[in-house]
């Protein structure tokens, strides 16, 4: 299993990044570059406790589509959101925020596992980790652009 923790600091009020974190819409702004579109389920506006929403974007060339549920969430301080159908082994993304001195710690917590065995291994070390890394970081940028507004 990979793990990819990260740490954003945005100067905004937690609530306005939580909302900003589940929102459908910015997340499709920030994943413009795979062209990532919500195509079931949720597909705009806040995504809530129980809620699904089925992405299709391309990465490495590709087009692939990742089924995600809202799984556990106490307002304004943690959500998780997890695969139930798509192209990882298992997929976990923890959301944690943290309001101090008026600004949010907000923390991904992203755990995942590849299918196919060492070939599945190999392909997370040379390409996926950092490749998801990456989507986080940008996905970040504009959630910190866009709450601090």
């Amino acid at each position: 299993m990979t793990t990819i923790n990260l740490t954003t600091k945005i100067k905004a009020p937690k609530q306005i990044v939580f909302d900003a974190a589940r929102n459908i819409d910015i997340h499709q702004q920030s994943a413009s570059p795979s062209k990532e579109k919500a195509i079931a389920g949720v597909t705009s506006g806040l995504i809530n406790l129980n809620e699904s929403v089925t992405w299709r974007g391309k990465h490495f060339g590709f087009y692939i589509t990742h089924k995600s549920r809202i799984t556990a969430m106490n307002f304004y301080d943690y959500f998780v959101d997890e695969m139930e159908r798509g192209k990882f082994k298992s997929f976990r993304h923890e959301h944690f925020f943290e309001e101090v001195n008026g600004a949010t710690i907000m923390r991904d917590k992203l755990q995942y596992e590849t299918p196919f065995g060492i070939i599945g291994k190999l392909f997370d070390i040379l390409l996926l980790e950092k490749h998801l890394t990456n989507f986080l970081i940008e996905r970040n940028k504009i959630l910190k652009v866009l709450s601090e507004k």
